[in-house]
């Protein structure tokens, strides 16, 4: 099925025989001379990525001595043996714990207060063991606190496993959940919990009831979703008053709520589903108050009674606003915590209930991320948030919503020495081809000349409406003390300015998030910040299309691409509902069964559009267990390219073959994965140690 070259010191590549599939729709012949990857079960497939990996390691292997140099650095920044600020929850303080060595975080309380003894709860290192993969998914302890209901996953492909831990014998019960989701709630009985389970598309689409002590196969299936483009989650009021059912497509939201005191009750129906209307739901006193875009492009807020929650008696809180979106709520007894975010980045107001006033949270940087943290509390005057920027590390504040007075309770330590005032953020604007303009965050070390010699690391997603945080790494520390400059391009297909920023950049206007890419470099580029030749850029996932669409439509751009699980195969993923995600992605990119989204798509798709063209240096990565982008896709690209590129540059395809999407699991071996990758991007770059 390839050739390979099995020589001690592999210079050659392997090359996938071409096996033409030939894929038909609307009149359109595509001709897929990769499609046999798919085949898992066919030996020659793991072994040809086997062969790419072997001459990647070759390819790779004059960096060892600069992987092992750039892994220790950053592990010496990070404080391995580290304690997370305990959230209190009744009459618990609850925590996460890690240990050097270890590669999992170990969970604990203590009860009463932080001077008594710790209980363990779960470590994650002891269930770990003998599994080249783990993930923690769902974490929820009954109202009691004596039951813990946790997932895990062993292979990385978001099949999760269920269980129940008796906190008072430290004992397993005897039931056990396979095949579930991220979701469940707990009913107020502490014996009753409700929880999602998975499709062959690894789509959650059934809801159950399951009753502690009882038979598995006796579990009452309350629901079932048979709309392909839709998922199931369930979830629990702050007020823990009710549990709701939330049924999500991309675009469109059906919410049914039950009261967690009588969890064999009839479920009710807040609002039936309406193409187009999203809504989100929680509780306070007598009300549901309801986050919507019904006529409402950057959402508003509405409240109902309870008794009747039809959308014909929803009142409004908060209108729609032209240039703020209104990203959430948060309730609580006294106070509504309200999250917007303007001009590209997030604030948050507080408003007393009772007298209305309204209190800012405000951050003076210019580029940053705030998000809230775990406030299980209803009757709390106190809001913990989270807070971090290009320059700031994690930070967890306690604001008094009372007072308005915050309390820093801590800022994730980077050990040997960081100085924040080395370095500088800026929030630059680039004009895209039609006028519009677009965000830059980026970072640098002080002293860097803006004189196009600079190397420059630029990243973007652009997808779902998701806004890409300018967070801190104490590991890109690494790229920035060698004068690498960093940069987030904020694309169309985000939310960074706003819902219509996301509309701009899906559909039929999916080619706004590449051309806005495109607009970013040339900017950066123009404005002496690097040049073509010291230029990297990488995105993952989404993030690996952008990357697959603008090297296709500008390679000479880019000294050197790395693209992480890339969604690549576009029109032929999309149009195969049996894989996960493939129906609820009409909603982002289009149904190719339309020949008009069809044509578009395929205009656009990176695979469909690899070209006898040179390709700028290149590193695209795959998880094997990958359920969201299946592993043939960044390898199918990749035989393409390496059939079809005129260049000499070096091509690499690094399969994980014990990892799903997000990469190895543990926080070592993560570490040692980001070493190779910025030992792939200094070695382009010409750095040498």
């Amino acid at each position: 099925m390839y050739k390979d070259n099995h020589l001690p010191n592999i210079t050659k590549p392997p090359v996938a025989e071409k096996q033409p599939q030939l894929l038909e729709l609307h009149g359109d012949r595509r001709m897929d001379n990769y499609f046999w990857l798919r085949d898992l079960d066919n030996p020659q497939v793991p072994a040809y990525l086997e062969a790419e990996n072997n001459y990647t390691a070759a390819m790779m292997a004059h960096t060892k001595q600069l992987q092992t140099n750039l892994y220790n650095e950053m592990l010496a920044r990070i404080k391995e043996t580290d304690l997370s600020v305990p959230y209190r929850q009744d009459d618990y303080y609850y925590y996460i714990r890690t240990e050097e060595g270890k590669d999992y975080p170990i969970y604990c309380r203590k009860q009463g207060n932080l001077e008594a003894p710790e209980e363990v709860l779960l470590d994650e290192n002891e269930l770990a063991q003998g599994h080249e993969f783990f993930s923690l998914g769902v974490f929820d302890i009954s109202p009691n606190h004596q039951i813990l209901a946790y997932s895990v996953d062993t292979i990385g492909a978001e099949q999760y496993t269920l269980f129940f831990l008796d906190l008072t014998t430290n004992k397993l019960l005897t039931e056990t959940i396979p095949d579930t989701y991220f979701s469940m709630a707990w009913a107020n009985d502490n014996k009753t919990i409700f929880y999602t389970k998975i499709d062959d598309a690894n789509r959650p689409y059934q809801l159950f009831r399951h009753t502690l002590g009882t038979a598995v196969d006796e579990d009452v299936l309350i629901y079932e979703e048979l709309d392909e483009i839709y998922h199931l989650y369930v979830d629990k009021t702050r007020s823990q008053a009710y549990i709701l059912m939330l049924l999500r497509s991309s675009i469109t939201t059906e919410v049914h709520y039950l009261d967690a005191n009588n969890p064999e009750d009839n479920w009710q129906l807040i609002h039936p589903r309406t193409t187009g209307l999203e809504y989100e739901v929680d509780h306070h006193s007598d009300y549901f108050y309801i986050v919507t875009n019904d006529e409402a492009t950057n959402f508003k807020l509405m409240k109902t009674l309870v008794s009747c929650p039809n959308k014909e008696n929803w009142q409004t809180v908060i209108p729609h606003q032209e240039n703020v979106l209104l990203s959430g709520v948060s309730l609580f007894a006294n106070y509504l915590v309200i999250y917007e975010r303007k001009g590209g980045l997030e604030t948050a107001r507080v408003r007393n209930f009772s007298t209305g006033e309204e209190s800012n949270i405000t951050f003076p940087e210019p580029t940053y991320e705030f998000y809230e943290g775990n406030n299980p509390e209803f009757n709390t005057n106190i809001l913990r948030f989270h807070y971090t920027s290009f320059i700031t590390p994690q930070s967890v504040f306690d604001y008094n919503m009372e007072t308005n007075q915050r309390e820093l309770k801590k800022e994730t330590e980077v050990l040997g020495g960081y100085d924040r005032t080395h370095y500088q953020s800026e929030w630059l604007m680039a004009t895209a081809e039609d006028g519009t303009k677009i965000p830059i965050s980026i970072v640098y070390k002080q002293g860097i000349k803006k004189d196009s010699t600079n190397p420059l690391l630029l990243t973007g997603y652009g997808a779902y409406g998701a806004s890409y945080p300018a967070t801190f790494s104490s590991n890109r520390l690494t790229l920035l003390d060698r004068g690498v400059v960093f940069a987030i391009a904020h694309i169309r297909g985000g939310e960074e300015m706003g819902r219509q920023w996301y509309e701009d950049g899906k559909f039929l206007q999916k080619k706004n998030t590449f051309t806005d890419f495109i607009a970013c470099a040339e900017y950066l580029i123009k404005e002496k910040w690097t040049a073509s030749d010291r230029l990297v850029i990488t995105g993952g996932s989404a993030g690996g299309l952008l990357m697959g669409a603008v090297v296709n439509l500008r390679p000479e751009l880019f000294k050197a691409v790395v693209a992480h699980v890339p969604f690549v195969d576009v029109v032929t993923t999309i149009l195969d509902t049996s894989l996960p995600l493939s129906a609820m992605e009409w909603e982002e990119w289009g149904n190719p069964n339309d020949p008009m989204y069809y044509d578009y798509m395929k205009s656009y798709s990176p695979y469909d559009n690899v070209e006898d063209k040179d390709y700028p240096e290149m590193l695209i990565t795959a998880g094997l267990n990958d359920s969201r982008v299946k592993y043939w896709e960044p390898a199918k690209w990749t035989a393409k390219l390496r059939e079809l590129k005129t260049d000499n540059n070096i091509l690499l395809l690094k399969t994980n073959m014990g990892a799903g999407h997000s990469g190895a699991s543990g926080r070592y071996e993560s570490l040692r994965e980001l070493a190779f990758e910025y030992a792939f991007i200094l070695d382009r770059l010409g750095f040498s140690e």
